[in-house]
């Protein structure tokens, strides 16, 4: 059986006036320490099914214990080798859909990820208009991903229309050896690299990048 151990805080910039010097300071707005007997459900969906996921997974995500649990202030995401409806793997995928998104800000995770052939463990968002934009239209954004055959490397992405899927924009970061197994996933999203202000839906689609919604 296969670990995944992962805490979360997400932070967003203060909408208070800021000093006259620096930038302002981040305020937290949400944040799960995982220190209580259970998985807090006022914060976390566990979504289930096994059709694949448009990625050729062979695992089957439930809503079981034995796959997502707090173990020692640690969320431990726990895949196994098990025949269930029709895969033979099952494993957790947890959301904050319908609980909590987030437009601006700096999204962290600590995270030790497993190894192994196979495995595809990731810490990333969705636009949370998916109900109405469907995918890729509503963006998604991979802080994190990594393929079992790559233990060293790490990957973050963007999705939208016409740059989904092989054609996401990212870029892959290399791990050393002298690095801790706890690494620190984060991004700072500013909706244009010239101007603070955010740009008009009508912008974004000129360039032809999901328009910014709150993410989950």
């Amino acid at each position: 059986m296969t670990r995944v151990l992962l805490g979360v805080a997400v932070a967003a910039c203060s909408a208070l006036a800021a000093p006259a010097a620096g930038p302002p300071a981040w305020q937290l707005v949400w944040h799960d320490e995982f220190d209580g007997p259970a998985l807090n459900a006022t914060k976390w969906v566990r979504e289930t099914g096994g059709d694949g996921w448009g990625n050729g997974e062979l695992e089957f995500y439930t809503d079981r214990v034995a796959n997502a649990h707090i173990d020692a202030g640690y969320l431990v995401i726990e895949a196994r080798r098990e025949s269930l409806a029709t895969r033979e793997y099952t494993s957790a995928r947890l959301k904050t859909q319908g609980l909590g998104a987030w437009k601006y800000g700096r999204i962290e995770a600590r995270i030790q990820i497993p190894r192994g052939q196979g495995l595809w463990p990731a810490f990333w968002m969705l636009g949370d208009n998916i109900p109405s934009a469907g995918w890729p239209g509503c963006g998604e954004i991979d802080i994190m991903e990594n393929i079992g055959k790559e233990p060293g490397r790490v990957h973050g992405t963007v999705h939208g229309p016409g740059y989904s899927g092989a054609q996401g924009v990212g870029r892959a970061y290399d791990l050393t050896r002298r690095r801790s197994p706890w690494g620190r996933a984060g991004r700072y999203f500013v909706p244009s690299p010239t101007s603070p202000e955010p740009l008009a839906p009508q912008q974004y689609a000129a360039m032809g990048w999901a328009a910014p919604s709150p993410r989950l």
